[in-house]
């Protein structure tokens, strides 16, 4: 398992990213949740397989079509949580 924390950097906001970011997840098996941070960034956690999580990652440097991502900040230092399910927060 591998659990990571992002924050990604660009226009991220108000273009669909979180929603798209939880469609990825499920998509992907991944767990975790996805929120937009007051300084306009959106930090994501996310959690699963090593191949899961590291596919993730790739979307996250893309991000959905209207969004213009310019770098993703990751912490992969954080123990396995065993969450289930992905979610977006306020």
């Amino acid at each position: 398992m591998k659990r990571i924390r992002a924050i990604v950097r660009g226009d991220v906001q108000g273009v669909g990213f979180r929603a798209a970011a939880a469609q990825q997840a499920r998509r992907l098996n991944v767990a975790g949740w996805v929120r937009n941070l007051r300084d306009g960034n959106v930090e994501v956690e996310a959690e699963g397989t090593v191949e899961a999580v590291d596919g993730m990652i790739q979307w996250l440097r893309r991000g959905p079509s209207l969004a213009r991502v310019t770098g993703v900040d990751i912490d992969d230092s954080l123990p396995p949580a065993h969450q289930e399910g992905f979610s977006i927060r306020p």
